[in-house]
């Protein structure tokens, strides 16, 4: 329909109308934060379609009366809201939202506020979705990723993961490499620089790899800041809105979640910071350090890779292999150990697998070099 033609005020009138129905009939299943968010939207829809009636009695347009029962399709949504919970109720919601958010964007005769009204319903039953229905509005339910209970570890610089996965592969990689030399009999200074050569070469690709990654995910999260800043720049009143909606979900009646936000919005510097923690889940102060995951990576790797060369520093045949093997086991089972403690699955859980995983890699490779060993008669005696 054309941008002037009047009648288009019509299917306007009528999508806010059918709105409003379903959220007061959504609204009577539930109750807590969910009834009043979607009382409120209802009510939103109502002062949009007041505008339209408006609108359409300017032009001299015949206004259709007011429904007053649900479609079916709208019907159907409430039936299963009742059947089966307004989780799925809601998803389907916030995704028929997103996809419409923009039908005021390009209307001349909407509300200034049109537009992010309609932006701002897509967010609110994304926020719902994890706000409890039963809770009341004096109940706080905060999000449980903003309690900071110290068993809770989060890493967002990558150099703890760095260090972790750095010693685990050093160990168990280097250890591979190493038996698989030792296994084909081979003299102990060729072992020796292979076991040197794995450690220096599995470092520097560690780190850099490390690096890499670390250096593109920081990428990645400025540019999040970024188009937040720019967000709120452009549109502080849709984000103070938004910063109201992520209140009033984590428990906060509208009253309090309001007066926050707008404090908050009054310092542009603490709204962004706000924004970024709360909306995009980041700590602007700690979005990992290329350099340190790098150095770390490094480290860890060598001195995994370390344990299973050190017998071959000293000495040679059987008795290093012994050694490299004792050294190799006990350096699996620690490192497990630390793994399973760090990530909750235990200790004695990680150190068994971590010894399993290690054991089957080194003994894959020993005897694979013990095979070759035998085929091509390289050993000690063939070499000297």
């Amino acid at each position: 329909m054309k941008k002037d033609d009047p009648r288009r005020f019509l299917r306007y009138l009528s999508a806010e109308r059918s709105a409003a129905l379903l959220y007061r009939s959504l609204a009577e299943v539930t109750g807590g934060e969910r009834r009043e968010a979607l009382l409120e939207l209802a009510a939103m829809e109502d002062d949009h379609a007041e505008h339209w009636e408006l609108k359409l009695r300017e032009a001299g347009v015949e206004i259709p009366p007011t429904p007053t029962q649900l479609d079916s399709s709208d019907a159907a949504l409430v039936a299963r809201a009742r059947a089966a919970g307004m989780d799925d109720v809601l998803m389907r919601l916030e995704e028929a939202e997103t996809a419409d958010a923009g039908m005021y964007d390009d209307e001349p005769e909407s509300l200034p506020n049109m537009p992010a009204d309609e932006r701002d319903h897509a967010r609110t039953f994304a926020r719902l979705r994890s706000s409890p229905g039963t809770a009341t509005s004096n109940d706080s339910t905060p999000d449980i990723s903003d309690i900071a209970e110290p068993w809770h570890r989060v890493d967002t610089s990558g150099t703890v993961r760095a260090a972790i996965f750095g010693i685990s592969d050093g160990l168990v990689s280097n250890t591979a490499l190493v038996m698989g030399f030792a296994g084909s009999g081979i003299d102990r200074s060729v072992v020796l620089f292979a076991g040197i050569a794995g450690l220096l070469a599995g470092a520097f690709s560690m780190a850099a790899g490390e690096y890499v990654s670390v250096a593109s995910q920081r990428d990645l999260y400025q540019r999040e800041i970024a188009l937040e800043a720019a967000e709120l720049r452009e549109k502080p009143e849709e984000e103070q809105r938004e910063l109201e909606l992520i209140y009033r979900a984590k428990g906060l009646d509208r009253q309090t979640a309001r007066d926050t936000a707008a404090r908050i919005m009054s310092n542009p510097d603490t709204a962004l910071d706000t924004l970024v923690r709360e909306e995009l889940g980041l700590n602007p102060d700690d979005l990992g350090s290329p350099t340190k995951a790098a150095a770390s990576s490094f480290v860890a790797f060598a001195i995994g890779a370390f344990v299973v060369v050190l017998p071959y520093l000293f000495t040679g045949g059987t008795i290093a292999l012994v050694i490299a093997v004792a050294l190799s086991g006990i350096a699996m089972l620690v490192v497990g150990g630390a793994v399973g403690r760090y990530s909750g699955r235990g200790m004695v859980f990680g150190a068994m697998r971590q010894l399993l995983v290690g054991s089957l890699a080194a003994g894959v490779t020993f005897f694979v070099g013990r095979i070759i060993g035998s085929l091509t008669g390289l050993d000690a005696s063939s070499l000297g």
